[in-house]
């Protein structure tokens, strides 16, 4: 298990993590699930993120082995995912249809939303490439980024605007491509 410190890599794990969390993109969402359900618990939602992707990072591999699939193939998998994900911001589509339940701080807010399953497999993607220590840092980082977010959620609103936001995601879309296809021809050996 590598521990070593890498402020470079772990301001490039944050950053992708940050485009695949993609907490700003989806400010527009978290408003409407905020209004259909009467608020969020901003606590509760991140630290059930924080667990999801500390738990799914350390055990993930252990249960992807059980079930046969390697690392390898996951990741591939995932860069699929990603890749879909950032043409949904890019294009500005909507691909999968969510509910919204009143424990709505838990389930979609800290998962799927925060955590959602392109969360998990760019963490078991990532995994292969850079340090453990980096990407515990990022995990809380960008913890700690979400829960700001989410404490500012009505005065990000009124500063970002519609265009900004939109603008936002289209950026974090093209970064989270590119995610995607690094992690596809690694993998493929393309």
């Amino acid at each position: 298990m590598d521990l070593k410190f890498d402020f470079i890599e772990i301001l490039k794990v944050t950053m992708v993590l940050f485009a695949v969390i993609d907490i700003i993109g989806s400010i527009p969402v978290i408003i409407g699930l905020k209004q259909k359900t009467g608020g969020i618990d901003v606590l509760k939602a991140s630290i059930v993120s924080l667990g999801i992707m500390l738990v799914f990072l350390f055990v993930g591999n252990s249960i992807l082995e059980i079930i046969g699939i390697t690392i390898g193939d996951f990741a591939i998998a995932g860069s699929i995912l990603i890749f879909i994900v950032a043409m949904e911001m890019i294009l500005g589509i909507q691909i999968s249809k969510e509910t919204m339940p009143a424990t709505a701080s838990v389930i979609p807010l800290a998962f799927p939303l925060i955590a959602g399953t392109g969360t998990l497999t760019t963490l078991l993607s990532i995994r292969a490439e850079y340090n453990l220590l980096s990407i515990i840092i990022a995990i809380f980082l960008n913890v700690i980024i979400v829960f700001v977010v989410l404490k500012n959620l009505d005065r990000l609103e009124r500063i970002l605007g519609v265009g900004g936001i939109a603008i936002l995601k289209k950026v974090f879309g093209i970064i989270l491509l590119a995610v995607a296809i690094k992690i596809f021809k690694k993998y493929t050996g393309l």
